[in-house]
């Protein structure tokens, strides 16, 4: 059995392979590996920048919290404040609810008849 030579001189079993050590195919390998590395960096960058605003939302988020949960408490100490009123004579509160609306009645009744 002979060998079969291709027109540059390599084997017919080197499937194209040249003397040089470089295929076309080792090149088209080389450049989509490039391509890759580049989608890769350019993945690994985004993933970067998304854990970077996730660190900032949740801090963000704890601050809420916080801030919500001194409201929270606000709203309590006020709501402490009116059961503490409320439980006070009732006839009284009545009586200064009545004051004032007479007051302000005579306030309104008195800016109207000045025009």
């Amino acid at each position: 059995l002979g060998v079969v030579f291709v027109g540059d001189g390599a084997p017919a079993g080197s499937y194209g392979y040249t003397n040089s050590g470089y295929s076309v195919y080792e090149e088209e390998n080389e450049r989509l590996t490039e391509s890759l590395r580049t989608k890769v960096s350019a993945i690994k960058s985004l993933s970067i920048e998304i854990g970077t605003e996730v660190k900032n939302q949740n801090k963000m988020l704890s601050e809420m919290d916080n801030d919500f949960d001194s409201t929270g408490g606000l709203l309590g100490a006020t709501m402490g404040r009116l059961r503490t009123l409320s439980r006070g004579s009732q006839t009284k509160l009545l009586c200064y609810m009545m004051l004032f609306s007479l007051f302000v009645f005579f306030v309104i009744y008195w800016i109207i008849k000045m025009r």
